[in-house]
């Protein structure tokens, strides 16, 4: 049996493109959405940074060594989630399959040393309760590290679907979307990175 499904129904390809343009629209109004929200994360950040309450500041608790290993774990999931997509669109499955789970688990690992992160610096007494400073830093980070997890679901989703539904039309669409949520979150964290972390370092 073949993994893709085509229709036989002109009409029921034009309702499907016409649904498939209209969800890729709607999305990205939600991503332009999810612009302002972290456009309002940074400002705040911008504002907060110097309020370290006498408390330690950038210098004192970023590992910049150890944050550039997260980095290069969501930068080469971005690759990988490319590689992905191109055998999305050459309608192979197992591949497109074994490429988005090395994508999840880069991901993971981004997640993982994140939480390990933040379990040291609460674990120190530098919390986001100890200045604002460290509120708009876990506001920030913290935000940009829930939509990476929930990516993560989304894309354990998409590849359950693969493996069930196929490349259809509707799950590449699906995957497209997926796509640009991801690499949209990789821009966010290259600004993240150089303005707290590597600014805040200097």
């Amino acid at each position: 049996m073949s993994s893709t499904t085509l229709t036989d129904h002109p009409e029921s390809d034009h309702h499907l493109h016409d649904a498939t343009e209209n969800a890729t629209f709607g999305f990205w109004l939600y991503l332009m959405t999810d612009c302002i929200l972290f456009a309002s994360l940074f400002a705040t950040y911008a504002v907060l940074y110097q309020n370290t309450a006498s408390g330690p500041g950038g210098p004192e608790i970023f590992d910049l060594p150890y944050v550039f290993g997260e980095t290069m774990f969501l930068l080469v999931s971005a690759f990988t989630n490319g590689v992905a997509m191109s055998f999305v669109y050459k309608k192979d499955r197992q591949k497109a399959v074994f490429w988005l789970i090395v994508t999840a688990l880069l991901g993971l690992g981004f997640i993982v040393m994140e939480v390990n992160e933040f379990i040291h610096l609460i674990g120190e007494g530098n919390g986001p309760d100890r200045s604002g400073f460290l509120s708009a830093f876990f506001g920030l980070v913290g935000t940009h590290g829930a939509h990476v997890s929930i990516g993560l679901i989304w894309m354990a989703v998409m590849i359950g679907q693969l493996l069930i539904k196929g490349v259809t039309p509707k799950v590449s669409s699906r995957l497209i979307r997926l796509s640009l949520f991801w690499h949209f979150l990789d821009i966010v964290w290259v600004c993240l990175f150089t303005v707290v972390y590597f600014f805040g370092v200097a």
